[in-house]
Formats: C-alpha cells, sequence, structure tokens
C-alpha cells in the first residue's frame, strides 16, 4: 500500500471513530422529532459530551446549568437554576469560583451556541463538561417546565427567530420571537 492510500485509510477511520474517541456516539441520543434530528446532525460537531433532557431532569441537582443564549431570550424563560452566560460576550465570571470537576451543563435553542460555550469551558480546564441533547426546545417539547425571571413557571419560550421557531412543536408553549 502506498503511503497516501495509508494516509487516506488513516483520515477515513480517524473521521469515523472521532465522535467514539470524544466519548460521544451521536446515535446514541435521539429527539421526538425526525426532521429535528437531522438538522441537529447538520449542526452539531459533537466534540462535547451530550446529555439528554430525561438524563438532566431525572438528576438536575448534580449539575451547574449554564443558559447560553441571549440575554432577552434567557428573560422570556429558561429552565430552573440556570445561570445566564451568553453567547455573542460569554460573561464566564461567575464561574471563577466553581470546582473546575464538577459536572456543566449547556444548553441554548437547540444546542448549536451551548455546544461552542461547552468547548470554551473545556478550553477553560472545566473536566465535566455536557451539551443539553436538543436543548431547551426539546427539553420542553417534552414537557418539561421552564421559568421566567420571577422563577415562576411559564408557558413562553423564545424560539430565537421565526425559522427555528418550528423546532418547538410542544403546543402547550406559546413562541416568542
Amino acid at each position: 500500500m502506498t503511503i497516501l492510500k495509508q494516509l487516506w485509510s488513516l483520515s477515513i477511520i480517524s473521521f469515523i471513530w472521532s465522535p467514539i474517541a470524544c466519548g460521544q456516539n451521536p446515535t446514541e441520543y435521539k429527539v421526538k422529532n425526525p426532521e429535528f434530528e437531522k438538522k441537529l446532525s447538520t449542526i452539531l460537531d459533537y466534540n462535547v459530551p451530550l446529555i439528554s433532557v430525561d438524563e438532566l431532569e431525572q438528576n438536575q441537582g448534580e449539575y451547574i446549568l449554564l443558559d447560553t443564549r441571549e440575554r432577552e431570550e434567557f428573560e422570556v424563560s429558561h429552565i430552573q437554576n440556570a445561570i445566564f452566560v451568553g453567547f455573542n460576550r460569554p460573561d464566564y465570571s461567575m464561574l471563577k469560583d466553581i470546582d473546575k470537576d464538577h459536572p456543566v451543563v449547556t444548553y441554548c435553542s437547540v444546542g448549536y451556541r451551548s455546544e461552542k460555550i461547552g468547548n470554551d469551558l473545556k478550553a477553560m480546564g472545566f473536566t465535566n463538561v455536557f451539551n443539553l441533547y436538543g436543548s431547551i426546545f426539546e427539553w420542553v417539547n417534552n414537557g418539561y417546565p421552564v421559568v421566567g425571571l420571577s422563577g415562576q413557571e411559564t408557558d413562553t419560550v423564545h424560539t430565537f427567530n421565526k425559522r427555528w421557531s418550528k423546532w418547538l412543536t410542544n403546543s402547550n408553549y406559546t413562541k416568542h420571537w
């Protein structure tokens, strides 16, 4: 086998195994809507380990939860006990006293922005970072509650914009953009 063929083979193997080498099998988790699942597969890199909405809901007290959406989105609704970090100009100051081995879950609308912030956290030395698969959209699609700034449950979710709002499919929630 020529060196070129060997390099080609190694690059294919690396590409196929890269999610597994990172400890993540992207097919391990699924969202309810198959079309949303397809969309996620086109926008995520799967380089931050995932956690499902069910896993988070059952063990929420074990994680520091970071909302990586913008302030307006967070103010409309967020998952209870989430800390606002933001995306365009993330504020990591509230993390300075947190043990870098403590489990942290990031989320946004669908998981793209939270994956980017998760990578930032890993680069900062956090060792136990997870991206909520399907993020707040999948959270409410599964009927889990969100709260407003007052801490009271709300039925409104900021969907970033009209185009992305189609991925929030639980009719018990009002879409806001």
